[in-house]
């Protein structure tokens, strides 16, 4: 599959609920609970933080999206954490295990570092195996486990911090 990598726009919203949305309402994955509308995703891209990255993938071939990452500023009530970025990964489903993710991470990190990020922050779900595997392989190292840290349709979810310096 010939993929492009670009920065998101906002008429991308309903291609990005796509993807999220079935994942959050299967309530695997991620600690997201709630879908999006298409308002609230619009929104989301619209105020998207000028120093954050947000780039999807695109399959040249069908000109559909079927992945996505961002980053956005670790915290902003303090200058301390200017060069900290918190990333998120998603892909479609029916695309999985088809190189889009690291073509993705290729894309973000160099984007990251021109805006000044020298690390980049997240939490996995421990449940979660093949995305923990995903950004091992990106260089990115468990720093520790934040127990029951999410609780997902009454159920307590451990999450896996990572981190990788750019």
């Amino acid at each position: 599959m010939k993929l492009t990598i670009r920065d998101v726009q906002q008429a991308d919203a309903q291609a990005i609920m796509n993807i999220l949305n079935p994942i959050i309402e299967a309530g695997l994955y991620t600690i997201l609970d709630t879908p999006f509308s298409l308002e609230e995703e619009e929104q989301f891209i619209q105020d998207f933080p000028e120093r954050g990255v947000f780039n999807v993938a695109v399959n040249s071939a069908e000109s559909t999206i079927v992945g996505f990452q961002n980053v956005e500023p670790f915290a902003t009530y303090t200058h301390a954490f200017d060069h900290v970025g918190i990333i998120g990964t998603y892909v479609d489903s029916s695309y999985r295990r088809q190189g889009i993710a690291s073509s993705l991470f290729n894309a973000t990190f160099e984007l990251a570092r021109s805006k000044g990020y020298e690390k980049l922050f997240a939490y996995v779900r421990d449940d979660n195996k093949d995305a923990l595997s995903i950004y091992l392989k990106q260089g990115f190292e468990v720093i520790g486990i934040a127990k029951k840290h999410a609780k997902i349709r009454g159920k307590y979810i451990d999450e896996v911090l990572i981190e990788k310096l750019l």
